[in-house]
């Protein structure tokens, strides 16, 4: 599992032109599920994402979480984090999961987020979306499951 997690100011995600998610302060996060991802994974990922500290303290120092500073979250379903670019120009997705066993993935990520996070905005599973952001900093990281705790 991969997150994409942007640090922002405000975003908002629209699907044909309606916003259909919107925060302010806290992170964008880009959801990608491969088929090999579980539940347990997907809990991990959560708990490893709310825990960062990359929000500045008084003293200007990235040492705050999402908790700490009444942050928000915007969530996006984001297969293309399993893109393979290896085999040419054109990339391929085979490495992504299922799109049914994604969505559940997805899903459960929302659920435990809602548990702790007072704002989770979503977008649309499988829509073609926009998604307008200011990322202050920039600051953007990316989680993996792979990385943090390799088979």
């Amino acid at each position: 599992m991969r997150f994409l997690i942007q640090r922002v100011v405000g975003a908002k995600v629209t699907v044909d032109g309606k916003t259909v998610g919107e925060i302010k302060q806290g992170f964008v996060v880009l959801v990608g599920v491969r088929e090999a991802d579980t539940q347990a994974i997907a809990e991990k990922m959560v708990k490893k994402m709310l825990a960062l500290r990359i929000f500045q303290d008084s003293q200007g120092k990235t040492n705050l979480s999402l908790g700490q500073v009444g942050g928000e979250l915007l969530l996006v379903s984001q297969f293309t984090l399993y893109a393979d670019m290896r085999g040419g120009n054109r990339p391929s997705f085979i490495r992504a999961g299922d799109p049914a066993k994604a969505q559940e993935l997805y899903d459960h990520c929302v659920k435990l987020c809602r548990v702790s996070v007072p704002v989770v905005e979503t977008g649309i599973f499988g829509a073609e979306m926009d998604i307008e952001l200011v990322n202050a900093g920039p600051f953007t990281v990316m989680l993996d499951s792979d990385e943090l705790w390799p088979a």
